[in-house]
């Protein structure tokens, strides 16, 4: 019996960007009153358990209650995703329901040009 040796590149395993091995600072500004809000809620908690299951910190603030926070980060629309670490800073406004776009936008996912 021969052994037959496998030839071909060996495959080395892929560096993970820096991004993706991160710890994630998140603060989602909503209006508890509006439905797009509560949705806003689901749909970023259902990425972070995804895509950063260990390694995000989310903070939600209801704007009705920090009116003075969400001035001091000059909020004009709820709601909206602030990714502060890793940097740079994003701004994400909307229920969080375009997947593609929260990645894109949380740098999970590479742009395609």
């Amino acid at each position: 019996m021969t052994m037959r040796k496998k030839t071909g590149a060996r495959k080395s395993p892929k560096k993970i960007p820096r991004a993706r091995q991160s710890k994630y600072v998140l603060r989602l500004y909503i209006s508890r009153s509006t439905t797009k809000c509560r949705i806003a809620v689901e749909n970023i908690e259902r990425v972070c358990e995804e895509h950063l299951k260990g390694r995000y910190d989310l903070e939600v603030i209801d704007i009705q209650d920090q009116a003075g926070l969400a001035r001091d980060e000059q909020i004009v629309a709820v709601p909206t995703l602030i990714k502060r670490l890793p940097a740079p800073l994003q701004r994400l406004v909307g229920d969080m329901s375009d997947l593609d776009r929260v990645l894109l936008g949380l740098d999970l996912r590479l742009r395609t040009t």
